[in-house]
């Protein structure tokens, strides 16, 4: 059956209107995928409207997805600007609790499986700390190029992060009120003042505890046992999202399976992958995709 697109708006109280893009091929659905973006993203580096990417690829092996856009990202609206007061306790706390609650009133259920880029597994993993009665709903997670701190001191992560991230963007978060990512072309979307502040501060190596109520992620997670996830890695993602990084990410997150693989010629895969087109490259399909899918489908059957 061909894969098909449509969109699910959330209100979120009186100002706010959260995105869900569903793609799907088969009704009624098959197991329901929610996915997660990361930092100065939106849902859109996981498909296109001509079903390319991740979620057309899952949808086609006859996988529910649902990709999100976080608050002010992507479609959903009003768009980032200098009166946005919110960031990632809001994220943690509100949109994607209201993204889930919304799939399970759609399709009778909750998501059986989470799927972030970057930051978004950051995001998902807080949820799991404030939320543990989710944990059991969720069969796997496959996280592509999800760190909380940076551990590695290449060139570029010096570059990208020290001068970037924790320079020069709180200047002109400031001086904007918000960051103009896109018109910087650092990246698909932009952030609030405070969504950057806040990732900053976790990226920085600092603890892993929410501004706003002092809420400690990494101490409730130490104690519990997450669904198994799938950690994948590229060999190219020299800045954002070295092994190092993602291993001390694994490290803090619980208990439980996790398994991380690198992706690249030197490991037997036919790219070099990056921290975007680990996701993009129309060779992803034979190679992450595909072990996504195996890893899914080896825990549906236990």
């Amino acid at each position: 059956m061909a894969v098909t697109q449509e969109s699910v708006f959330i209100k979120l109280g009186d100002h706010q209107t959260l995105h869900l893009r569903r793609i799907a091929n088969q009704q009624p659905s098959g197991p329901v995928v929610l996915l997660i973006h990361g930092a100065v993203e939106n849902g859109k580096i996981f498909y296109t409207h001509s079903n390319k990417g991740l979620a057309p690829f899952l949808a086609e092996h006859g996988y529910c997805c649902y990709v999100a856009d976080l608050r002010g990202r992507g479609e959903s609206k009003p768009a980032i600007c200098k009166q946005a007061r919110y960031g990632q306790t809001e994220a943690i706390v509100e949109d994607i609790p209201a993204f889930i609650e919304k799939i399970e009133q759609l399709e009778s259920k909750k998501p059986d499986f989470l799927v972030a880029h970057s930051w978004g597994g950051v995001l998902l993993n807080s949820v799991f700390a404030r939320f543990p009665e989710l944990i059991n709903d969720v069969k796997a997670c496959a996280y592509f190029g999800s760190k909380r701190s940076l551990l590695n001191n290449h060139p570029k992560k010096l570059f990208q992060a020290n001068l970037i991230w924790y320079f020069m963007a709180p200047i002109l978060a400031k001086k904007h009120g918000y960051l103009p990512a896109k018109r910087l072309k650092w990246g698909s979307d932009d952030e609030t003042q405070k969504s950057h502040y806040q990732s900053m501060q976790w990226a920085k190596k600092n603890p892993w505890i929410d501004s706003d109520d002092g809420f400690d992620y990494a101490k409730t997670l130490a104690n519990l046992t997450l669904p198994p996830t799938l950690h994948i890695a590229a060999v190219k993602d020299k800045a954002l999202a070295q092994p190092i990084d993602i291993q001390k990410f694994i490290d803090e997150s619980g208990t439980g399976v996790q398994k991380m693989q690198i992706y690249g010629r030197r490991f037997g895969h036919k790219v070099d992958y990056d921290h975007i087109n680990m996701l993009t490259h129309p060779q992803a399909r034979q190679e992450q995709f595909i072990d996504v899918l195996n890893w899914f489908e080896a825990a549906k059957a236990n």
